[in-house]
């Protein structure tokens, strides 16, 4: 092979390579994604989370906690930390929400206590029968 034969095919190599770098990422960012929640709903059973506790659950891809509240009953709350993402957890000897990044502390209810957060965790409605906890 020619030198100048290797040089035009390096280039055009090397220019498509350079062009499917930008065009793949742009094609991403402008196509949405496809929905891929379920639309099934998660059911939890009431036993499973004593009063005083929480269970940590992924729901459509979102991990939340269930906390069962002395005298307050169920909530379920997003444990995606509203300042950077971090995942809170839940502290069961001080009730309260603990982000491990910064120190964001949050309430039961979400609401902020301390910490570089801002806004409170989201809340996510809850459907509570006799025996079950049904998020969705």
């Amino acid at each position: 092979m020619e030198r100048r034969q290797l040089l035009k095919t390096s280039l055009a190599f090397l220019g498509t390579t350079t062009l499917i770098s930008f065009v793949y990422p742009a094609s991403k960012f402008l196509v949405p994604p496809k929905n891929s929640a379920k639309d099934t709903p998660l059911t939890i059973d009431k036993d499973d989370i004593p009063p005083g506790t929480a269970k940590e659950i992924i729901f459509n891809e979102i991990p939340m906690v269930v906390i069962n509240r002395k005298g307050s009953g169920f909530i379920a709350l997003s444990r995606i930390c509203t300042h950077l993402g971090c995942l809170v957890g839940y502290d069961k000897f001080n009730n309260k929400l603990v982000c491990p990044c910064h120190a964001g502390e949050f309430d039961l209810e979400g609401n902020v206590l301390s910490g570089p957060a801002t806004k409170a965790l989201l809340r996510y409605p809850l459907k509570i029968t006799a025996d079950d906890i049904t998020i969705g």
